[in-house]
């Protein structure tokens, strides 16, 4: 359930050009920060801030990465989905649709991902 205060918070960070765009970007594929940063034309502690607000409010999710040379680093996907305002009899709702991501899914991802 999504309170008053996150619909604020929400639309708030919304407003943010770099948090549309990690939005963006992570909806159609996983990226790390580094990419984000790159992606966004913003400073890594600019990425950060917004990465960490984006999580705070469950809209980004991360997973981690095992490279080739074995270090490990994070990649970040979009949990947006939609969001859906209606006004109905002088009243209106906000809903946020979040993506599922099943820790199967994730699993099985980072099984493949070792191959």
């Amino acid at each position: 359930m999504t309170t008053d205060d996150d619909l604020s918070e929400i639309a708030s960070l919304l407003d943010d050009r770099y948090a549309r765009e990690i939005l963006a970007a992570t909806s159609t594929e996983p990226m790390s920060a580094k990419a984000l940063k790159d992606r966004c034309d913003a400073s890594l502690p600019t990425v950060y801030r917004r990465i960490e607000q984006l999580q705070a409010l469950d809209l980004l999710t991360d997973h981690q990465q095992v490279a080739p040379d074995g270090n490990h680093y994070k990649l970040f996907e979009s949990r947006l989905d939609r969001v859906a305002i209606d006004l109905t009899d002088g009243t209106y709702s906000v809903e946020i649709i979040r993506t599922t991501h099943e820790p199967a899914d994730r699993f099985s991802d980072l099984v493949e991902d070792l191959r």
